[in-house]
């Protein structure tokens, strides 16, 4: 099995911008065609500047997130501040988390490869803890030789 702890983690809360993934959900190819295009809309147009500029910390959060039936997705950060042109403030409970290590040539690498790695690996093995749903993230966390370093944070709880 791929390498991956549990790890217990405060809550905390994700400032964002996001847009409906409209492609169904067993449609990964659509599903990550949405994604790059949001990222290279939120890149090129300064949204992801301005979030950038009220984080706590360097993290990108990519977060996954279902709402009132619909699979959204957002670019965001942690951040003290309030963001009014914001469309969400996503909550992350507290307890414990999957959390899965990566790196890629770019962020939506590290992103597709975490993602594959959790839900595609871990998740259907997993003998003593299981996903329930919540929100989950890929979290970039910046650069090393080169690369892209990130982590996948999965909220789940024991069986």
């Amino acid at each position: 099995m791929t390498n991956y702890t549990l790890e217990e983690k405060e809550s905390f809360t994700v400032t964002g911008f996001g847009t409906e993934l409209k492609s169904d959900y067993t449609d990964f190819a659509g599903i990550n065609k949405e994604k790059s295009d949001f990222w290279q809309t939120v890149s090129q147009d300064g949204t992801l500047d301005t979030l950038k500029a009220v984080a706590t910390n360097d993290y990108i959060f990519a977060v996954n997130e279902a709402v009132n039936n619909k699979m959204m997705y957002y670019a965001g950060v942690m951040t003290e501040d309030s963001v009014p042109e914001a469309s969400r403030v996503i909550q992350f409970p507290k307890g414990e988390y999957l959390v899965v290590k990566g790196e890629g040539r770019t962020a939506e690498e590290l992103n597709n490869m975490l993602v594959g790695i959790a839900f595609g690996q871990v998740l259907p093995e997993a003998k003593n803890f299981a996903y329930v749903g919540g929100p989950n993230a890929t979290v970039e966390m910046g650069q090393q030789n080169g690369l892209v370093i990130g982590e996948m944070w999965i909220p789940v709880v024991r069986k």
